[in-house]
């Protein structure tokens, strides 16, 4: 079998790595800036992170209600109903044209 596992973006840089991204960082950006960054960026996750646990309790809502009425539906008349109602309007629609 396979043995060795194959990282995707490489190995993750150590220290001096990190330092030299630091200090291109603080000439890009400057250091007054950098503080503001991290503090938009970390609102930002805390947002993104809020609505996907948002969409995530609403998606188990919908779920629960599917589970609780979850009933066999005998009453096929309804459907008939439609599908003529359906056919009629076609058919107005044809001899209006």
């Amino acid at each position: 079998m396979i043995d060795t596992v194959i990282p995707l973006f490489g190995p993750i840089p150590g220290g001096p790595e990190l330092l030299i991204i630091l200090l291109v960082l603080v000439l890009l950006f400057g250091a007054n800036k950098i503080p503001k960054l991290a503090r938009s960026t970390g609102q930002a996750m805390g947002e993104f992170k809020k609505g996907r646990e948002e969409v995530e309790d609403e998606l188990k809502e919908m779920q629960e209600k599917g589970k609780d009425s979850v009933t066999p539906d005998t009453d096929d008349d309804d459907e008939t109903e439609v599908a003529a109602d359906t056919e009629a309007d076609t058919e107005t629609e044809k001899t209006n044209n």
